[in-house]
């Protein structure tokens, strides 16, 4: 499959999230404990839960898989040990609606490592801004099949220098916001170790970036960054410190309602807490939608490292590269 059909592949996903949302059953009882009917399953005891917390303290320090039934749920929690993996039973049909535990997100991560597929994370707002889908505090984490819409921020995670974070195959919608002390973005990946995003879609962002990064390697692959919908939204890509790795194959579309239109991917504009040496950006496609008459540099770079600029495909009005 060539890129441009993968890419048609993701907005095809995308569209078809809200049928699927539909089909969402009420929220589960506030009884603890374990149960047969229960919506929260750990598989490898077969016992269920009808809060999610009980069953993330189930598997503790251990590894576990929780399996979610097809419904929206009014629920949170906190992981603080072991190795869990939360799961849908169908894809986009488990949604962990509007409840945040912490006022941080609807999961908490600070164990070992945690991976999420299959799940939508929708509506999570907090008192300062920042509220997530997922707060990954520490340890790794992979996200695949998944959907973050309609909140302050999808990801946000602290700093774990060791730590990786894979994102494959997910949407980002409706997301960001620049309304508290600082600015909420997509995803906003702290000091980590290497930050991973392959075939996944961001789209009609609220403000902030569509991928803010301070991990010293990074890898954009197979990606769509549509901001054609975009409201008050800055960079599609900001590697804030700096980072070594690619950004490779991607489709870039910048829409008219920006608060700062000057670039598409910024490399450490902030600090150089990195190096860029070698970071490779190469086969994109990036223009401005329809109707759009600007200047804009396709990468704006203040790191001062050499970085390489392969073939890409710039629509008019786009600089191939700044140096700031």
């Amino acid at each position: 499959m060539n890129r441009l059909a993968r890419i048609a592949v993701v907005v095809i996903a995308s569209a078809a999230l809200p049928a699927a949302l539909l089909q969402a059953e009420a929220v589960p009882p506030a009884s603890s404990g374990p149960s047969a009917t229960a919506p929260y399953t750990v598989v490898e005891t077969g016992r269920s839960y009808s809060r999610l917390q009980d069953a993330v303290d189930a598997i503790g320090d251990a590894h576990g898989t929780i399996r979610f039934a097809s419904m929206r749920f009014a629920d949170c929690a906190v992981q603080s040990k072991g190795d869990v993996t939360y799961q849908a039973v169908v894809p986009g049909q488990s949604i962990l609606d509007g409840v945040t535990c912490e006022d941080k997100a609807a999961l908490v991560l600070r164990g070992r490592s945690a991976h999420v597929d299959g799940m939508v994370f929708a509506n999570i707002h907090v008192g300062d801004k920042n509220g997530a889908g997922i707060r990954l505090e520490h340890g790794n984490l992979t996200v695949t099949q998944s959907w973050f819409r309609d909140s302050e921020q999808g990801l946000l995670t602290g700093d774990d220098s060791l730590g990786t974070i894979i994102i494959d195959k997910s949407t980002f919608s409706r997301l960001g916001t620049c309304e508290g002390s600082g600015c909420a973005h997509s995803i906003y990946v702290g000091n980590y170790g290497t930050l991973t995003v392959t075939r996944t879609r961001f789209e009609a962002g609220t403000g902030g970036h569509y991928l803010k990064s301070r991990a010293s390697g990074i890898a954009v692959a197979d990606c769509s960054f549509d901001d054609s919908a975009g409201r008050g939204t800055n960079y599609m890509i900001d590697l804030a410190d700096g980072a070594t790795g690619r950004i490779v194959g991607n489709w870039f579309v910048q829409g008219r309602d920006k608060e700062n239109y000057s670039a598409f991917i910024a490399v450490a504009a902030e600090h150089r807490n990195h190096t860029s040496q070698g970071l490779l950006v190469e086969a994109n496609d990036a223009r401005f939608a329809p109707g759009i008459d600007r200047k804009s540099a396709f990468v704006a770079d203040w790191s001062g490292d050499p970085v390489k600029l392969g073939a890409n495909a710039l629509g008019p009005g786009l600089v191939r590269y700044e140096k700031r």
